[in-house]
């Protein structure tokens, strides 16, 4: 799989996805989005990973949103496989909250904006003591009205939320850890030493425990949607059962089923 925008390995159970455009300080366009969505999906149906990496090229930036260098009139100009980055952007959001298996946010630089967004909807944010964290949209006229401000506020509290997105401020990642905006910082040259122990006690956890349990957290803010994630996860489980199995064996056998062993 071939990638321009982001870089993307996969060792010891990590998939490790990076946003590679430091010379705009991780800025994404519509080719990142698709690209961050095409390597997400992978490490969705890649048995072999535990534990996903999201972070950005350099040391100055996570990332910093949408490339505002790329807006016209109605978005963003460009587009991958028919979809606007606006809407890339969700699908994006949607994979990092809904892969089965944690998703830690390596906070190296900068998450603004859209980046902030992504950091908040990982499971776990370890930031750097360089970090900065901020919104941007009321300042260059956007904002996110979904899982940016949904889960920020589950994140920090209603009023620090609306300070956040209504300001524009910047924050430290002093700031931020005070907030319970992430969970840990530590001095920049040991940040991925922190990440890796983080992806290691991870990995030492069963796996169908942790997806059952990033289903169920967000099982009763998301609606129908997250019971869906949750009760798809347990269906996933069932499959693997000689119950199930069953089932699907006397259909092709036609012949009646016979669950009685199973009550």
């Amino acid at each position: 799989m071939k990638f321009t925008e982001i870089l993307y390995e996969k060792k010891d159970g990590v998939a490790r996805i990076t946003i590679n455009r430091p010379e705009k300080h991780n800025a994404c366009t519509s080719v990142t989005i698709f690209e961050l969505t095409q390597a997400f999906t992978d490490a969705w149906v890649d048995r072999s990973v535990g534990v996903v990496v999201l972070t950005g090229a350099g040391d100055k930036a996570f990332c910093t949103g949408g490339d505002q260098s790329l807006r016209a009139e109605g978005g963003y100009a460009g587009t991958v496989a028919a979809l606007p980055l606006e809407v890339g952007w969700q699908q994006v959001s949607t994979l990092i909250r809904t892969i089965p298996k944690p998703v830690i946010a390596r906070v190296n630089g900068y998450a603004i904006g859209g980046g902030h967004v992504f950091h908040v909807v990982c499971d776990f944010s370890i930031a750097s003591d360089k970090a900065k964290f901020g919104q941007a949209g009321p300042r260059v006229g956007s904002f996110d009205p979904g899982y940016g401000t949904g889960d920020l506020v589950r994140a920090v509290g209603l009023k620090k939320a609306k300070e956040i997105w209504f300001l524009c401020r910047q924050y430290t990642a002093a700031q931020a850890l005070d907030m319970g905006l992430v969970n840990v910082v530590v001095p920049h040259e040991r940040l991925d030493d922190e990440v890796n122990q983080w992806c290691a006690d991870l990995l030492a956890k069963s796996p169908t425990a942790l997806k059952m349990l990033k289903y169920a957290f967000h099982a009763e803010t998301d609606g129908v949607v997250g019971i869906t994630n949750l009760g798809v996860g347990g269906l996933s489980m069932f499959y693997n059962t000689e119950e199930s199995l069953e089932g699907k064996n006397a259909f092709m056998e036609k012949r009646p089923p016979d669950f009685s062993k199973y009550r």
